[in-house]
Order: C-alpha cells, then sequence, then structure tokens
C-alpha cells in the first residue's frame, strides 16, 4: 500500500507522465529571462520533446548559472505569485535563491509525506523536528511534509539535548528527523546522562542532509535503537522528499513523476551505463515558481538496477558517495571525504568524530587526520596509542593509497556545529 497512487506506475505511464510534464515544464522555464533567451537561442520548442529522453536536447543548468542570474533571473511568474525563498547559507559570494509559489509549496509538502509514509509513519504518530529552520530547507520542508500527513508535529528545532529528550519523553514521539552528526552527538549525550535509549518511544528517524556511509547509518541505529531512513534533496530542487528509502532500506526511491533524473560521465556529460557511478542531473516536473531544467548537482551517485520489493516502480538511486567538485587531490591520488569516513568508521577503536586537514609540507600537499578516540583505548600506554596510530593510518592508506599522519584525540574533543559537520579544513593557504 503506497500514500498516493502515482508511486506504482507502469513504467510507460510513468514515461508518459514525465513527457507531458517536461513540455510544461519547458513552456513555463521560457517565461524567465534566463531560460528564455537560452532556448530561444537554440530555437527549443516544448512540442519538440516527444519522449523523457529527449531532455538530452537541452543544455545543463549549472549553480553559477543561478549565482550569475541572482536573485530574479530564474522566476516564471509575477512577484505577487510567490510566498516564499530559501537560500543557500553560503556566507560569502552571490548565494543561491530559490522562490516557491503556493503550488510549490503544496506539491513539495506532498512529496515529503509521500516519502514519510514510506518508511512507515502514520496518522496519529508524533513526530520530532530536530532540524534547524529558516532559510534552510531541511527544517520546513520536513516540517509541511509530517502535517501533510497527519502527524503531530513537534518543530524541536537543532540542538540542546536536555530540551530534546524532554519533548521525546513528555509526548511520546515516535518519529524524529535529525541529520548524522548531530544523531551520533545526541547518543553520547544519552550515554553521559545515564539515559537508555530503549526507554523512549521512537521508533524512526529520518537522516540526512548531510552525505554519510551505510558505517554511521548503521552506528546511529545501533546506539539509538531505532531504524534510520536515508533521504536525498536539495534546495534547487525544493530541499528534503527529491529521493527517499523505504521499509525495505535498499536505496531511495527517486519520485519520478516529480523530477526527471540522469546520471552523466562529469567529464563527457554523456550518460553513463545502468548502475554505474556519475554525477546527478535533475529537472523539475512540477514546479511553476522557478522550474530548472538538467540542473547539474555535483552529486556522485548509481541508478540501483531492478525493482523494490516494495512495489515501487520509480527508479532507485544509492546513497552519495561524494560530490564532483569536493574530491581531493593527494600525491596524485584522488580523495573522497567520505573514503575516509568509511575508514575510519569500520573500526571499533573510533568514536564519532574526526576532522581532516589539507596543509603544505614545502612544496607538497599533505593530509592530516584528526581522529577522536573512544575512551576505553584512549590509554596512558604509549605503546599502545602507537600501535594505534599505526593501524588507522594503514587502514586508510589500503583505502585511499596516501598514508595520511594521523593525530589521536580524546573523545569529544573535536567542536562540533549544530549545523553541517565540518569535516575538511584546508589550512594550505594559512
Amino acid at each position: 500500500m503506497h500514500y498516493e497512487a502515482a508511486e506504482g506506475l507502469a513504467k510507460e505511464s510513468l514515461r508518459k507522465l514525465q513527457t507531458e510534464r517536461l513540455k510544461r515544464t519547458i513552456s513555463t522555464c521560457m517565461r524567465s529571462s534566463f531560460y528564455g533567451s537560452r532556448l530561444g537561442a537554440l530555437n527549443i520548442r516544448p512540442e519538440d520533446f516527444t519522449s523523457p529522453d529527449d531532455i538530452r536536447k537541452l543544455p545543463f543548468t549549472t549553480k553559477d548559472d543561478l549565482r550569475g542570474n541572482y536573485p530574479y533571473g530564474l522566476l516564471c511568474q509575477p512577484m505577487d505569485q510567490y510566498v516564499r525563498l530559501h537560500a543557500s547559507s553560503g556566507t560569502t559570494g552571490t548565494p543561491t535563491a530559490i522562490f516557491y509559489t503556493q503550488n510549490d509549496i503544496d506539491s513539495w509538502a506532498g512529496l515529503v509525506a509521500r516519502c514519510m509514509y514510506a518508511v512507515g509513519l502514520r496518522k496519529g504518530d508524533v513526530f520530532q523536528n530536530m532540524s534547524g529552520y529558516g532559510l534552510f530547507t531541511g527544517g520546513l520542508g520536513i516540517h509541511y511534509g509530517a502535517e501533510r500527513l497527519g502527524l503531530l508535529t513537534v518543530p524541536a528545532g537543532a540542538g540542546n539535548s536536555k530540551r530534546q529528550v524532554k519533548l521525546l519523553r513528555d509526548f511520546n514521539v515516535s518519529g524524529i528527523h535529525i541529520i548524522p552528526s548531530y544523531a551520533l552527538h545526541f547518543a553520547n549525550f544519552l550515554k553521559q546522562e545515564g539515559i537508555d535509549p530503549k526507554s523512549l518511544n521512537w521508533r524512526i528517524a529520518l537522516i540526512g542532509a548531510e552525505p554519510h556511509t551505510e558505517e554511521i547509518r548503521q552506528r546511529i541505529q545501533d546506539l539509538l535503537g531505532i531504524k534510520a531512513y536515508n533521504s536525498y534533496g536539495l534546495t534547487e530542487m525544493n530541499g528534503p522528499g527529491v529521493a527517499f528509502e523505504c521499509e525495505k532500506q535498499a536505496g531511495m526511491h527517486l519520485w519520478e513523476d516529480a523530477y526527471i533524473a540522469e546520471i552523466i560521465d562529469p567529464e563527457t556529460g554523456e550518460w553513463v551505463k545502468e548502475g554505474e557511478v556519475g554525477e546527478l542531473v535533475m529537472t523539475t516536473l512540477c514546479r511553476d515558481g522557478m522550474p530548472l531544467l538538467r540542473y547539474r548537482t555535483r552529486d556522485l551517485t548509481r541508478f540501483i538496477p531492478g525493482d523494490c520489493a516494495c512495489g515501487r516502480t520509480h527508479r532507485r538511486i544509492d546513497r552519495i558517495t561524494g560530490r564532483a567538485d569536493d574530491m581531493l587531490i593527494i600525491k596524485g591520488c584522488n580523495i573522497y571525504p567520505m573514503q575516509i569516513e568509511q575508514a575510519l568508521m569500520s573500526l571499533p577503536e573510533v568514536a564519532q568524530n574526526y576532522l581532516i586537514e589539507l596543509f603544505k609540507e614545502g612544496e607538497m600537499d599533505q593530509l592530516r587526520i584528526k581522529v577522536e578516540i573512544k575512551d576505553e583505548y584512549f590509554v596512558e600506554d604509549m605503546r599502545a596509542l602507537t600501535a594505534l596510530q599505526k593501524k588507522i593510518a594503514s587502514r586508510l592508506r589500503d583505502e585511499v593509497l596516501v598514508t595520511p599522519r594521523v593525530e589521536l584525540v580524546q573523545h569529544d574533543s573535536i567542536p562540533k556545529s549544530e549545523g553541517k559537520a565540518v569535516r575538511v579544513v584546508d589550512l594550505r593557504d594559512k
């Protein structure tokens, strides 16, 4: 049983719907100064599109296009039709801003409600949103979806762990939304306070907003005693609700009635073979205010071949493995931060937090990783610590082909943020 019938549409019916909505989206886009000029110069007409595959006739849209046309160059409706905007959180340079009509907000809430239903939340559940509100889409996006589904919604916001516990207990919360780094921090807080996670009524956690490995998900589930479901979203595509796991936890269903997704080779721009990792490219199909065509997300993932046992027909994407633009090149080796996290979290001695530092030694770029160690392994025996340091460095070298400098630090000593975790610090120009 699905929240909406569209989740089980036959493949051909889904493709037909995508084609109809793509034509309408192109027509809407041409009202904006940006797309009107670009598509007009290419003599692109909506009626030329007879299949979702024809989307390759369109040029890509990039974050630079959004910044270069900030703030109003991609708007397709009169200003009095817009009811909200969200923007990127960057503090320097030109941000990206996304504008929403009331129809866009309603459509977005419906997609998020669909996601929440897919993981087992139902009317009558109490849901605590432990995510930041404001320009960040995660808080309000999840909040509106929870209310649409009929959940009693507690807008707790981020941080203040003591208050979070009180709310969880007082209102018998059964579902939460939390970013992975805070989930691990919260688990540590519960331990310090002597609170057994099993004493809480919760059973479901929605996690997202920052990349994380399967190992991190398993830690969250083990430490909190709940099921944690992976999600994918980005502000340019509304926010959360683009793709979500179902109860099978076998990949994230990307809602193809609302988006056309492609996976391309980041270098050539051509489609990769089914199942191969590449850059995710997204087109909105249900947005009136500021639709985007072939937006290059820079997120790396793959389509998971085959059908899901849940019966949903929309294709699934794998967890994000990194970004096309966050690759580190150290001593000629290409390294993604997620590779480092995966290696660290496979070691039982490692606690929840770490920090990757890039620095120069002479003319050479070097890699240093500060790693928090669990209290029981952070002992005064220097030989034991040195052996552990070598073990971690060796495990990392096996993964990234470079031997980093490993600095062991005490548990809970690396500064934490209530927002997205800072995992990489570049000290090369300091």
